[in-house]
C-alpha cells in the first residue's frame, strides 16, 4: 500500500487493551482514566481479521501494544493467531516488562520475534516513583527472560523530557551496553499540543518516512498518532477502514485532542 505521498505503508501497530498495571506520569492522567467497556474492545477474531486483511494489502510488520499488552487475558493465544497470518514477517511487542518474566517462553513459542521494553531509569526508587509503584527488579528479570528466549534484539524505550544527556538516560544506555541490548530515546510527546520529535536510535517521529497505521483496542484505524482522524473497522468494515486510513494519512502529524497514549499504544 502507498499513501498520497508515495510512502509505502507496511507497518501496523495493534493496541489490544487500554488497561495497564503501571501508572507512568506521562501516560496516565493523575485523576485516572475511564476504561473502555469490555464489549467495545475488539476480540481476538476481530483483531486477527484486521491483521489478515492488512497483510493481504501489504502490511508485513505488526507490533502489539496496549496499554500493557501482557494484561490482556490469553495474550499468548492472540500472538499465535497473528503469527500464523501469511505475510507477517516481523512480529514484535512493546511492554513495560512487569509480567515479561512469566510470559517470555510462551510468547516465543507462539511466534513473537522480539520485544521493546519501556525503561526510563535504572534507579529502583526513581523507577517506582515514575511508574506509580513498579518494581525495577521484576522488569530486569523480564528482560533477561526475553533475551534467554531469543526475543531479540531487545530494545529499551527510554522517554526523556528534553535530551538523552541526563543521568537517568545515561544509566539506561550503560545498562543496555552491559547487557547486549539496544536503546531508543523518545522525547516526551504531547498529543494535544502536537509536540513530538524523531526518536533517537529509531525511525519513529520522522513523518517523511512514516510507514505505519494504528489499530486501537476499540477497533479504530488511525493513519497518524498526531491526528484526530480514525476509521472504525466495525462500522465501515476492515477493507474500507484500511483504505480510508491510507488515503487520508497526512503528510505530517499536527495534534490529537481525542485520544491518549494509554488507548492508542504510542
Amino acid at each position: 500500500m502507498y499513501d498520497r505521498f508515495s510512502r509505502k505503508i507496511d507497518y501496523l501497530r495493534v493496541s489490544v487493551t487500554d488497561r495497564c498495571n503501571l501508572r507512568c506520569h506521562y501516560c496516565m492522567p493523575p485523576d485516572g482514566i475511564k476504561l473502555l467497556p469490555q464489549k467495545e474492545i475488539l476480540n481476538f477474531a476481530e483483531i486477527t481479521e484486521v491483521v489478515r486483511t492488512a497483510a493481504g494489502a501489504g502490511i508485513s510488520k505488526v507490533r502489539i501494544t496496549g496499554g500493557e499488552p501482557l494484561v490482556r487475558r490469553d495474550i499468548v493465544t492472540l500472538v499465535k493467531m497473528i503469527s500464523s497470518v501469511p505475510g507477517i514477517t516481523d512480529l514484535g511487542m512493546t511492554t513495560n516488562g512487569v509480567l515479561l518474566e512469566h510470559f517470555a517462553e510462551g510468547l516465543a513459542d507462539a511466534g513473537l520475534m522480539r520485544v521493546n521494553v519501556s525503561l526510563d531509569t535504572i534507579d529502583p526508587l526513581k523507577y517506582s516513583e515514575m511508574t506509580g509503584g513498579g518494581d525495577l527488579n521484576t522488569v530486569k528479570r523480564g528482560i533477561r527472560a526475553a533475551v534467554d528466549m531469543g526475543l531479540t534484539p531487545v530494545k529499551l524505550n527510554c522517554v526523556v523530557k528534553g535530551s538523552s544527556v541526563n543521568p537517568d538516560a545515561e544509566g539506561v544506555a550503560l545498562f543496555a551496553k552491559e547487557n547486549g541490548l539496544q536503546v531508543r530515546f523518545i522525547r516526551q510527546m504531547d498529543l494535544e499540543s502536537g509536540e513530538f520529535s524523531i526518536v533517537e536510535g529509531g525511525e519513529g517521529g520522522d513523518c517523511r518516512k512514516c510507514n505505519r497505521l494504528r489499530l486501537t483496542a476499540s477497533g479504530m484505524i488511525m493513519p497518524c498518532l498526531f491526528s484526530n482522524v480514525q476509521y472504525s473497522v466495525r462500522k465501515l468494515g476492515v477493507v474500507e477502514a484500511l483504505r480510508q486510513a491510507v488515503n487520508h494519512k497526512p503528510r505530517c502529524g499536527s495534534l490529537n485532542s481525542q485520544n491518549s497514549f494509554y488507548n492508542i499504544g504510542g
